[in-house]
């Protein structure tokens, strides 16, 4: 996925400790992405940049899309950062400059790490599904993995866990409850899809030591005494042991997590980097059409850098 914004921000992530227990309600924003999505950009925020080292979020439908072309996102670079796509609905084909062609499906695992350089392009299949309902999300890669070769996992059978109270969760990345997702990590942490049945009310065990998110997918949830609408992102700090949930209608979610992450960072379009010079360096690469390679395939140009802030970029800590 990428950030088409023309003039995206600096974003200064990380270097955050741990808050303790809280329920933050995150505002999101409406962002069109390509040429017929919209969607709800949750993270980075006015209020956090961060959530262990989950770094960008956004969730886009349900959509009908009968009659649309769907997804359209040309190609476009990364460094530094993992892509992960998740969807509830629909179909994406991913390309990329390693020669990878895969269409992932809902409850599959999509995951792309950029390392020193990739570029990726994402689309609805000509012939799609009618419904299009999903997340894309960004995890930084630490310092001493952030040169790491580019690489592109596909994994369609992740771990379940089902418990009392009308519970089922699926393991995407990371380790909850003693069940590990198959994808690559780099630093602790952990998403997953949950599943709530009308009237669950159980407790999930979590790690004091991470933080937590709950981005609502669908249907009405109540997560720590917090009721949520679909497209809400609750923060939820850290030093928790088990998560309460509740379910008053079926419902979804997906529970971010994470060891807060320390490292000071500068993100910029679509790159994570440690400064100014990483970002102005990578920008200048993918303009002269060198270290990101090349996607075959896709009906159209690749996406053009937009121009950089005129003052140079700082990393710094999170700021609220």
């Amino acid at each position: 996925m990428s950030n088409l914004d023309l003039r995206p921000a600096p974003n200064r992530c990380g270097g955050n400790g741990r808050t303790g227990p809280v329920r933050d309600v995150q505002p999101g924003k409406q962002v069109p992405l390509g040429e017929s999505t919209l969607v709800r950009r949750l993270l980075p925020n006015l209020g956090r940049r961060m959530v262990g080292a989950w770094c960008f979020i956004d969730h886009y439908g349900p959509d009908d899309i009968t009659d649309e072309p769907g997804m359209q996102v040309p190609p476009h670079p990364h460094m530094g950062l993992q892509t992960v796509s998740w969807l509830h609905a629909g179909e994406v084909l991913h390309r990329d400059s390693l020669g990878s062609l895969q269409t992932v499906r809902p409850r599959e695992l999509g995951l792309m790490t950029s390392g020193r350089a990739i570029a990726h392009s994402e689309e609805s299949p000509r012939s799609h599904p009618a419904m299009l309902h999903g997340a894309q999300l960004w995890v930084a890669l630490p310092g001493e993995h952030r040169n790491a070769a580019p690489a592109f996992e596909h994994h369609t059978e992740l771990p379940v866990i089902t418990g009392g109270g009308g519970l089922c969760a699926t393991v995407i990345l990371g380790e909850l409850a003693g069940a590990a997702s198959p994808g690559t990590t780099y630093s602790p942490l952990v998403g997953a899809d949950l599943t709530l049945t009308d009237g669950t009310d159980t407790r999930l065990p979590v790690d004091p030591d991470f933080e937590y998110a709950a981005l609502t997918i669908s249907g009405e949830s109540e997560i720590d005494g917090v009721r949520l609408a679909p497209g809400s992102l609750l923060y939820l700090g850290s030093g928790r042991t088990e998560l309460p949930l509740r379910a008053r209608t079926d419902s979804g979610l997906m529970l971010l997590g994470g060891e807060p992450f320390e490292e000071r960072l500068v993100m910029w379009w679509n790159f994570v980097g440690r400064s100014h010079d990483d970002i102005a360096q990578a920008r200048e690469d993918w303009t002269a059409g060198t270290r990101f390679g090349e996607v075959h395939g896709y009906d159209g140009a690749p996406l053009p850098a937009p121009e950089l802030p005129p003052l140079p970029l700082k990393p710094r800590g999170r700021e609220r």
